[in-house]
């Protein structure tokens, strides 16, 4: 019976208006969608993908997330 995983996945939406979704703990695992729902679905795709080729091996560890701000500089 498959395991359940659960991870931190980052959302982005591009200059073009794309929604690009990375989660950083698997390696190159990210996709992206001219919407919120389809590139959510993606990412669950490749996220499936990138745990079938682990198989067997151990998980990479999650660190946690303190936050997430913009900082405005002046350069």
């Amino acid at each position: 019976m498959p395991k359940r995983h659960e991870f931190q996945v980052v959302v982005e939406q591009d200059e073009a208006g794309y929604y690009v979704a990375e989660c950083a703990v698997l390696k190159a695992c990210y996709a992206q969608a001219k919407t919120y729902q389809e590139v959510m679905d993606n990412i669950r795709d490749v996220m499936a993908l990138c745990l079938a080729d682990l198989k067997g091996k151990k998980l990479p560890p999650q660190p946690g997330t303190i936050g997430v701000r913009r900082v405005q500089v002046v350069a």
